[in-house]
């Protein structure tokens, strides 16, 4: 059996050159090229961790997490229908094995998992509007997981409506109807009063104001 290559790590992905797209190495991965896939894991190594890292939010796992989707990745790549775009069908491979990987870890028990605390100071609220990354820590605390994972492959991996609802297989209205919701929820976090806000703060704008494509 052809092992399966190893992941790299601490890869400076700005130096690679994009000339063959995700699909054309995918063939090549399929005609038994290792080192098209080995490109593949170059490009997405790091998207794919970041993915992981918002679900489980510990860095051993979320590691564990991207192995696991690469790993799946080449042993199903055969599967793959290369007409339609690659991102999509890896990130439902790694949403489905940070699913896996919550529920091994998961305390055996009948009760729901424990929900985060409230976070309801609108003085705190309104000082993280202006830090992105505080922005994407506020919506992974009060969105349930589908609007998050929604919002994150719509917004931070830029994907359209129909590539989003191929990644986390529903329908696509189903993903705008979790996209209008999660970005009614962050208003209101970040607008608790109920006030109109002046100006929406720049981190939250794509996803408060809408914007599917």
């Amino acid at each position: 059996m052809t092992p399966i290559p190893s992941l790299r790590t601490n890869v400076d992905v700005d130096i690679e050159v994009k000339s063959e797209s995700d699909e054309e190495l995918a063939r090549q991965t399929q005609a038994g090229s290792l080192a098209a896939f080995e490109k593949l894991v170059l490009r997405y190594e790091q998207r794919v961790y970041a993915f992981a890292l918002q679900w489980r939010r510990n860095q051993t796992d979320a590691r564990e997490v991207t192995q696991d989707t690469f790993v799946r990745a080449f042993q199903a790549i055969s599967q793959l229908n290369c007409r339609l775009a690659f991102a999509p069908w890896l990130f439902a491979i790694a949403r489905r094995k940070c699913i896996d990987s919550y529920r091994a870890q998961r305390p055996i028990s009948d009760d729901p998992p424990e929900e985060q605390p409230d976070f309801n100071d609108p003085a705190e609220l309104l000082a993280r509007q202006e830090d992105r990354q505080d922005t994407w820590r506020l919506a992974r605390r009060h969105l349930p997981d589908t609007q998050f994972q929604a919002i994150w492959l719509r917004y931070v991996e830029d994907m359209k409506i129909p590539d989003v609802a191929r990644a986390m297989g529903k329908t696509q209205i189903a993903v705008r109807v979790l996209l209008f919701r999660a970005r009614q929820a962050l208003a209101s976090k970040l607008n608790p009063a109920g006030r109109q806000a002046p100006q929406k703060p720049a981190a939250l704008s794509p996803l408060a104001q809408g914007g599917n494509r």
